[in-house]
């Protein structure tokens, strides 16, 4: 399969484009798509009122004529660099962004596979995002075109992110979202309505 044919396939055929074939991807939970939703949401209200999109899950980038990937989130820094309207995105953004989830296939995907793709690609900056360890990474393309980390973090209100003069992340607000759901998620739910529990 090309990146042509993978980028022309309907949206009830998800999956990436890995050596040709399609690759399906991880079922999201909630706890990553939260992590995701609080990613864009810092973003946007910083990037665009600079100039720059802030694009999700969906977006297809072409990194070879036989693999294509589909980051969690990824940003623009300047619309003098936008990608096409429709298709296949063939330029690197400036920031690419994946949400690492537990299953340990997914996790070295992330850690691995995308970080050697994405600098491959030229992505000046790549963040991964690990909620099960509450730990966020930048990591920027040097000239040798492989990553090196410039920040590890495990909470806290991060001042300064590299490569975003002026962005904040409230990490420790994140992080207790995510605690806050996954609360919500250990107690024992409630009967279902008409159930002999239930009309008592």
């Amino acid at each position: 399969m090309s990146v042509a044919e993978w980028a022309a396939l309907p949206e009830d055929q998800p999956g990436e484009l890995v050596d040709g074939r399609l690759v399906e991807e991880e079922m999201s939970d909630c706890v990553h798509e939260l992590a995701v939703a609080w990613l864009i949401q810092m973003l946007r209200a910083w990037a665009v009122p600079r100039g720059g999109l802030v694009f999700g899950s969906e977006v297809k980038y072409a990194l070879k004529p036989r693999r294509g990937r589909k980051s969690d989130v990824s940003v623009f820094l300047s619309r003098a660099r936008k990608p096409p309207a429709r298709g296949p995105v063939g330029i690197p953004p400036d920031i690419m962004i994946e949400t690492v989830s537990p299953a340990p296939r997914d996790e070295r995907r992330d850690r691995v596979e995308k970080l050697e793709e994405y600098a491959a690609f030229g992505v000046p900056w790549y963040w991964l995002l690990d909620p099960q360890l509450r730990s966020f990474e930048v990591h920027e393309l040097t000239r040798d075109g492989s990553y090196v980390r410039r920040l590890a973090a495990t909470g806290g209100l991060l001042q300064e992110v590299p490569g975003c003069a002026g962005l904040s992340l409230d990490l420790d607000a994140l992080f207790r979202e995510l605690d806050e759901l996954e609360a919500v998620e250990q107690q024992e739910p409630p009967p279902p309505p008409g159930s002999a529990e239930g009309e008592e």
